[in-house]
């Protein structure tokens, strides 16, 4: 993997790409994800915007939103650096870090499909080179640890693609609930308006975590995606 020393200025080039992969129409099955939020809505717990708001924010500050973002902050200076046990160890971490098989399925289904992406469509091949190393130890690429080596190897300044990536988050889950509530068009964006603090306080925070003091506090975002395996009826696979 060639060291890249990205800027801390996001060029056109880089912005273009960031705009693509994180955009709901970048072809990684996003939109078939709820992150246990439909057993949430299923449960009576979330029935509004209100309610909404308050599981997003919480899954952003303390929850597996906040986990990828510090992993994807983590994978992305080790990536820049050419620390390729670094690299290893975080993706393996990654890999291991999930409340329930869904939140697992989640993850690497998406961060497998956003591999083969980048690399036959954008020729990041330094991608899919990894993904086999990782098989070659038996962990699943996940989708914190391929977004963020792919924006490094893109030469695309941490801040911004680390933005782009947390709000695509909390967009996918704002967009689930107005299918699943069902939620109007409008109220969704009031609850993306009220999550914008949210979206910046990770963004800002998080790249300054240390994986010692990495951790979760949401056992009802768990315990909603462990009910959700054995949901009679469901649209979302997870």
């Amino acid at each position: 993997m060639t060291q890249k020393h990205t800027s801390s200025t996001l060029t056109d080039e880089g912005l273009y790409r960031l705009i693509n992969w994180f955009s709901p129409s970048f072809p990684i099955g996003a939109y078939s994800y709820s992150r246990g939020l439909e057993s949430a809505i299923e449960s009576g717990f979330v029935n509004n915007q209100t309610n909404l708001v308050d599981w997003i924010e919480t899954d952003l500050r303390h929850g597996p939103g906040w986990t990828d973002a510090v992993l994807f902050s983590h994978v992305f200076r080790a990536a820049d650096s050419e620390n390729e046990n670094d690299l290893l160890d975080l993706a393996a971490l990654a890999n291991a870090l999930r409340g329930s098989a869904e939140l697992a399925l989640e993850s690497t289904a998406q961060g497998k499909a956003f591999t083969r992406t980048v690399s036959e469509c954008w020729s990041l091949t330094e991608v899919e080179e990894f993904e086999r190393r990782l098989i070659a130890r038996d962990i699943e690429i996940t989708l914190p640890v391929v977004t963020a080596l792919s924006c490094a190897i893109g030469q695309i300044p941490l801040r911004e693609a680390l933005f782009f990536y947390v709000q695509a988050n909390a967009s996918n889950l704002v967009s689930a609930a107005v299918r699943l509530i069902p939620l109007g068009q409008s109220d969704g964006q009031k609850a993306l308006i009220s999550l914008e603090k949210s979206v910046c306080d990770t963004v800002k925070k998080a790249p300054a975590v240390t994986l010692d003091n990495l951790g979760t506090s949401t056992p009802m975002i768990d315990l909603m995606s462990i009910a959700h395996e054995t949901q009679y009826t469901r649209l979302f696979r997870s």
